[in-house]
């Protein structure tokens, strides 16, 4: 009923409907009455409901030809700075998300967590609740290299340059395919340019690879890439010099940025 009530404001225009029928399917709670009347919905999603959602969508999705559901819940280890309560809360609801794929109640869904090493070994993450600890329990005392990838959990090994230019490269091939000048492409912007940007970015991030890959992508998609495809005349290596200001930083970006000036570099006095 929300996704029609959703489609027909849509069709009729009636953008402050749609958008109230959008918050109320998101689980927002104070969704405007109108709205709910406008899709002949009532009350708010609670996590029952939401599961619910959830095998709907994936009935749709395998009736509309489509194998699965790829979710991702990034960053989770950010539950680690909240209230205890509301701590000990969102651990259950993994548990039981967890639980319930296992059982199978959601054909089709691959659902993957990411956190930091903090989040899974340290006492405010997944430790602080027991039966989830059991049940993402992994043991890494073998060499990474021997890790088993079916595992149900897999420890991702550091960025470092090598990794940082497959990715670039990765992208930059994706970008080729769909590219109004994909010759254009492919010959000004190599595997070695790719590693030389990577380079340059890498070190104004102070040499720091791990934190490099969100910059370095932005740089290379938006200043190199599209500028190869909309303008024949240019060449990235006569055109082009890498400039990173600190607007577009992050804090943690930010911190690494190398010192390019004397006045730049704090002294504690």
């Amino acid at each position: 009923a929300g996704l029609r009530g959703y489609r027909e404001a849509e069709a009729a225009g009636d953008h402050g409907a749609a958008e109230g029928i959008m918050a109320w399917l998101a689980g927002q709670p104070n969704v405007a009455a109108a709205a709910k009347r406008f899709a002949g919905v009532k009350g708010d999603i609670d996590h029952f409901g939401a599961l619910s959602f959830l095998q709907g969508v994936l009935i749709v999705l395998r009736d509309s030809g489509h194998p699965g559901l790829l979710v991702v819940l990034d960053e989770v280890e950010t539950i680690q700075r909240v209230r205890s309560d509301v701590r000990d809360k969102s651990l259950n609801a993994l548990r039981q998300l967890v639980d319930e794929v296992d059982s199978g109640r959601f054909p089709g869904l691959y659902l993957v967590i990411t956190g930091t090493p903090a989040f899974f070994d340290g006492p405010q993450g997944v430790q602080r609740l027991e039966p989830l600890a059991q049940r993402l329990h992994v043991d890494f005392q073998t060499e990474a290299r021997f890790d088993n990838p079916r595992a149900v959990q897999i420890r991702l090994p550091a960025f470092d340059l090598q990794r940082l230019c497959q990715v670039g490269c990765k992208v930059r091939d994706i970008f080729q395919q769909h590219a109004s000048a994909p010759e254009r492409i492919a010959a000004l912007c190599s595997d070695g340019y790719v590693r030389e940007l990577a380079t340059a970015v890498t070190g104004k991030l102070g040499g720091k690879v791990g934190i490099a890959p969100r910059i370095f992508l932005k740089k290379l998609v938006a200043d190199v890439l599209d500028r190869i495809d909309q303008f024949p005349d240019f060449n990235p290596r006569q055109h082009y010099a890498l400039t990173i200001a600190e607007t577009e930083l992050t804090p943690v970006e930010r911190q690494a940025m190398a010192a390019t000036d004397v006045d730049e570099i704090e002294l504690e006095l």
